[in-house]
């Protein structure tokens, strides 16, 4: 591709780099110009115009963003039509969103022309948001470039969007005195907000004493017809066998891990 000044003579198929203006009509950026668009140029007196000329192996921008979208592979994203080197992805459905950096990476050192930019590592998305982005810079780019980054998407999946699985949550909270009722009700209406952000759904709700006993009891209940249990402590663990995960042991559960690299949450 040439890109610079070209005498109007010589402009018929190049893409113009500017907004141009010939009397009353207007060509817009990137379009393309036809001999009658040429006449016209000419006719108002333009000498010269800023564009780029491309090269019988080029690939015009939309060409090249749209082949190497659909090039890609990927799950749980929609590719919308390309517009001004542009082809946006967008999640189909809301969950997590997962990428390869490496092939990202890769593509991205092909060359200046070509890039791609997403979204970070296990970002959560909603449904409809777009994820990731292929831009190609320039009007046009070697086709040689495309079919590097090509050979580069078929060594496997390059991103993807894993949707949110509704679950069913049952929800123990233990109770010692002095701790008010509104608190508890207000911890529930949180989380029943935070659930229905991945479609889960809470279906009940124990309180118990702040005791190993009861809270077993009523986590090996709910684990029966629930995909998951939460429990809230009215005190915080100070000990690996304290009542939460003595309690998620007494009723048949293993504690894989107390306590967490975290904060707030070194407790978990």
């Amino acid at each position: 591709m040439k890109f610079g000044p070209i005498a109007i003579e010589e402009a018929e198929g190049a893409v113009l780099a500017h907004a141009t203006t010939a009397g009353e009509k207007r060509f817009r950026k990137a379009h393309r110009l036809s001999a009658e668009d040429v006449s016209v140029l000419k006719r108002a007196g333009v000498s010269q115009v800023v564009a780029a000329m491309l090269a019988s192996d080029d690939l015009g921008e939309d060409a090249a963003a749209q082949r190497i979208a659909e090039g890609m592979r990927f799950s749980g994203i929609e590719v919308r039509p390309a517009a001004t080197g542009r082809v946006n992805l967008h999640a189909r459905a809301s969950g997590i969103f997962t990428v390869s950096a490496a092939m990202i990476d890769a593509i991205n050192a092909v060359d200046p022309a070509i890039t791609i930019a997403t979204l970070a590592q296990h970002a959560p998305v909603e449904k409809g948001q777009m994820v990731a982005t292929v831009k190609i810079i320039p009007f046009a780019v070697a086709s040689a470039l495309v079919d590097t980054v090509m050979k580069i998407c078929a060594g496997g999946e390059i991103f993807a969007v894993n949707a949110y699985r509704p679950v069913r949550v049952g929800v123990i909270q233990t109770v010692l005195p002095g701790i008010k009722p509104s608190v508890l009700d207000k911890t529930l209406r949180v989380t029943e907000a935070r659930l229905a952000r991945s479609g889960g759904r809470l279906t009940a709700e124990r309180r118990t004493p702040h005791e190993i006993a009861p809270v077993a009891e009523a986590a090996a209940s709910l684990a029966r017809d629930n995909d998951l249990v939460v429990i809230f402590g009215a005190s915080a663990m100070s000990d690996f066998a304290d009542v939460v995960p003595a309690a998620i042991e007494r009723a048949g559960g293993t504690v894989v891990r107390a306590g967490m690299p975290v904060d707030p949450g070194n407790l978990l």
